[in-house]
């Protein structure tokens, strides 16, 4: 009986909370600093990297239908919202390393008469428009995840109507960002980068078909451990980045041994990252917030892993209210108390690490000290 209570409300907590980060900054003031520097440094503001394929004729046809959708609880809507207003430096962060990276990296000697290309402020067009396909590939993924599962639809998440129209929309909407993103990628005359990038597009797809088909039922009896954690969030958080750096270094024909640093730089960047995300709730308390937080964040995947599952499901028990819904200050404070949230935050530390040894190589310039920053912000609560 308790066991089909659990798993009931883990699906409901994992169906609430399935989104796509957006790159979510710490919440530090230190970190709005290190985005505002940075993008000085590439050349503009990297959050109007996307406008214009935003402001196309045929998305704007699309905003219009959108808009039937206000009053709704749809979540496309809060995606919608976090395009037009982002206080926290969040949205573009990829289009912005891979600039960044590009600038550090700096011109190819080498390979200057295969190119023949005009760089501006350090960065070849190239991969100027590569960082506009990355964040078009990134807003398609977060658009389309705010597509409803309307299995689980009951009557207080709204009119059956309106989630079936913003449905349409969600994946309508992502389909035009992903088709505009395609176009571009072939426009780069580089098989390479466009299967490298491809790569990066299936990961993605794999990584959110992972994390939805580890369905509660997973989660309660097999549990998750540590590693899988890591290669699931690599798939879903990190492909992308990684490889889209690994791509800018192609883009400017840089030898193999910068591909790979490049490389490393976006995977440990990406999982530090999601790290400090997932760490939130357990090192910083909001007041006045509504506490809540992933049964998947890895403080609780390292919780699990060292207490045991059957433990594991006697805190779940035990956090469970007679309505049969789960008390967060509770399980908080039962995985608080155990070694998971400094587990988490050892390993956030070491790819902080790893990602600063990775850019190192690289010659020393304004565009690495802004990469390196970008680094120490990850491993800062």
């Amino acid at each position: 009986m308790f066991a089909a209570a659990c798993l009931k409300l883990v699906r409901q907590t994992v169906s609430s909370q399935r989104t796509l980060s957006l790159f979510s900054s710490t919440g530090s003031s230190s970190w709005t600093k290190v985005v505002s520097d940075a993008e000085k440094i590439v050349g503009y503001p990297t959050s109007f990297m996307s406008l214009r394929c935003l402001l196309s004729d045929e998305l704007s046809n699309v905003a219009m239908h959108i808009r039937k959708l206000v009053g709704t609880q749809h979540p496309l809507l809060n995606t919608a919202r976090g395009f037009v207003y982002d206080s926290k430096n969040n949205l573009q962060m990829r289009g912005l390393i891979v600039l960044l990276l590009s600038k550090a990296a700096g011109p190819n000697h080498a390979a200057a008469d295969v190119l023949a290309q005009d760089m501006v402020s350090g960065i070849y067009p190239s991969q100027r428009n590569l960082a506009e396909i990355v964040e078009l590939i990134h807003t398609a993924f977060l658009v389309h995840r705010g597509v409803v599962n309307l299995k689980e639809w009951s009557a207080s998440d709204g009119l059956l109507k309106d989630m079936e129209f913003g449905n349409k929309m969600a994946v309508l909407s992502g389909d035009f960002l992903l088709a505009n993103a395609c176009t571009g990628l072939a426009q780069l005359n580089n098989t390479e980068v466009v299967e490298l990038i491809s790569s990066a597009i299936g990961d993605v797809v794999q990584g959110i078909y992972y994390e939805n088909h580890s369905s509660a039922e997973d989660g309660l009896i097999d549990g998750v451990d540590v590693t899988s954690w890591e290669e699931q969030t690599f798939l879903t958080h990190g492909a992308l980045l990684a490889k889209s750096c690994e791509a800018a270094m192609l883009l400017a024909k840089h030898d193999k041994q910068s591909q790979t640093l490049a490389h490393l730089y976006g995977k440990h960047l990406s999982l530090g990252h999601k790290l400090n995300s997932d760490l939130q709730p357990f090192v910083k308390g909001g007041v006045g917030e509504p506490l809540t937080f992933s049964l998947n964040a890895a403080p609780v995947v390292f919780h699990r892993q060292i207490v045991g599952e059957d433990r594991w499901h006697q805190h779940l028990q035990q956090a469970t209210t007679l309505r049969n819904q789960l008390d967060y200050s509770k399980l908080l404070a039962t995985v608080k108390s155990e070694k998971g949230v400094r587990s988490a935050l050892d390993l956030c530390c070491f790819h902080s690490n790893k990602a600063l040894e990775a850019i190192k190589a690289f010659p020393s310039s304004e565009a690495r000290a802004a990469l390196e920053n970008i680094a120490f912000a990850v491993a800062k609560f």
